[in-house]
Order: structure tokens, then C-alpha cells, then sequence
């Protein structure tokens, strides 16, 4: 996978940002220092004073690049997202059977992340982190429609709209298999952030992966669904 994706740019929408930071040393360097320091004191407590300070350049420079810090937050769960898509794509590429590919799928949307060495300036274990934390704070906004319309979530609903469609080849008479494949994607980070912090209302944690129970969970749905119509 790493040569296959070695090539591919992820494609973030251009109106995100006001200069794109794949384009220059100082921009991978916003990018890869802005996921850190995130990570280490949330996004409420960041700013771009503080990142300047972490990069050693002024504030006004990463103004350069993204308007505000929501912006930036939006371009990285659209980078996520993006790079999940990949992911799933090359999973389930010449997957004949269909079951195969629903897990195949699901494993992408619901596993434990592991650090992808094609970017080099993109911790993708500690975005995953972001992702889990903060990523509804990118659309729990009153500016959420409208951003919708300007394409900011385009990332993130295809690979809901890839799930529902895998969903929809192994049974095509499961009447639900958007909102299916949504529960699916954003169950996972909240299965994520439950056994982290939450661990007496969730049985995922050592002995069970999200990625077990949604599978547990898909499966016997479609099943169900599939008993229904005989």
C-alpha cells in the first residue's frame, strides 16, 4: 500500500485553505506541528500564537495559510477522511465477494490506526486521536450547511456513501444502508473515545475491538434483514 499511495496527493477542498500547505516547507511544518500541539492541549486551548511560537515563525505567517483555526481543523479531518477513502479503496480493489468486501471495509473505517510512512509530516496515530476528540467540533457549527454546500465535507460522506453502497451489494433489500454505514463511521470514534475514557459503558477494550463488535453488529443486521424477505 505505501507504494500505491506513495504517488497520490490527498485531495483536500482547495477552499479550505488560503494557500495550499503542501506547497511549501513552512505550510507541512503548520500541518505537522498543528496536529501536535492539538493533541497535547485540545483544540479549545489552541491557537495560532501558540503554533507560531512552536514553529518559530509569526502568527501572522500561518494567517497566510488558513484564515482560522477552524479552517485548519477542517483541513485536517478532510485530509482524514480522504486518507480513509484510500484506504478502503485499495482494501476491497479486487475483492470478488461482497462480504468480503463489507469487512474488508469496515475494518478501514473501525480499526486502531497505524502511522502511514508515505507522510513523512502527518502523524496519522495522532490525528486519529484529533479525529476521535475533536472532529465534531468541525461541523458543530451554525455555519454547517452552508460549508456543507461549499464542498468541506465532501471526504467524509463519500466514505460513508462507499460503506453504504458495499452495504447495499451484499443485500440489496436492507432498506437503511446509509444511515447503516453513517452509524458505522461515526459509532467507531465514539466506541474509540468510550473505551479510552468511558470504560464501564462499553465491552469494547482489550478483549474487544470496535472493529469486532461493528462487524458482530453489520453482520447480523444484514441477516436479519435478509430472514425478513423470504
Amino acid at each position: 500500500m505505501i507504494n500505491l499511495l506513495s504517488n497520490i496527493k490527498i485531495a483536500v477542498p482547495d477552499k479550505i485553505f488560503i494557500k495550499d500547505p503542501e506547497s511549501s516547507d513552512l505550510g507541512k511544518r503548520i500541518i505537522e506541528h498543528g496536529i501536535l500541539l492539538i493533541d497535547e492541549i485540545g483544540f479549545d486551548n489552541f491557537t495560532f500564537k501558540k503554533l507560531g511560537n512552536k514553529i518559530g515563525s509569526n502568527e501572522s505567517s500561518i494567517y497566510r495559510y488558513f484564515e482560522s483555526k477552524h479552517k485548519l481543523l477542517l483541513y485536517l479531518t478532510s485530509w482524514y477522511w480522504a486518507w480513509i477513502e484510500y484506504q478502503m479503496v485499495f482494501a476491497t480493489h479486487n475483492v470478488p465477494d461482497h462480504n468480503d468486501q463489507l469487512s474488508k471495509a469496515i475494518e478501514v473505517v473501525t480499526r486502531e490506526i497505524k502511522e502511514d510512512v508515505t507522510y513523512t509530516h502527518i502523524n496519522e496515530i495522532v490525528l486519529n486521536r484529533i479525529i476521535i476528540n475533536e472532529y465534531s467540533k468541525s461541523y458543530l457549527t451554525k455555519e454547517v450547511d452552508s460549508e456543507n454546500k461549499e464542498g468541506y465535507f465532501v471526504a467524509y460522506k463519500r466514505v460513508v456513501t462507499r460503506l453504504s453502497e458495499i452495504i447495499s451489494n451484499v443485500n440489496s433489500d436492507y432498506e437503511f444502508p446509509s444511515s447503516l454505514a453513517s452509524t458505522v463511521v461515526e459509532g467507531a470514534l465514539h466506541q474509540h473515545f468510550l473505551k479510552e475514557h468511558f470504560r464501564s459503558i462499553t465491552d469494547c477494550g482489550s478483549d474487544v475491538t470496535p472493529t469486532e463488535f461493528f462487524l458482530n453488529l453489520t453482520q447480523k443486521v444484514l441477516k436479519t434483514a435478509s430472514d425478513g424477505t423470504k
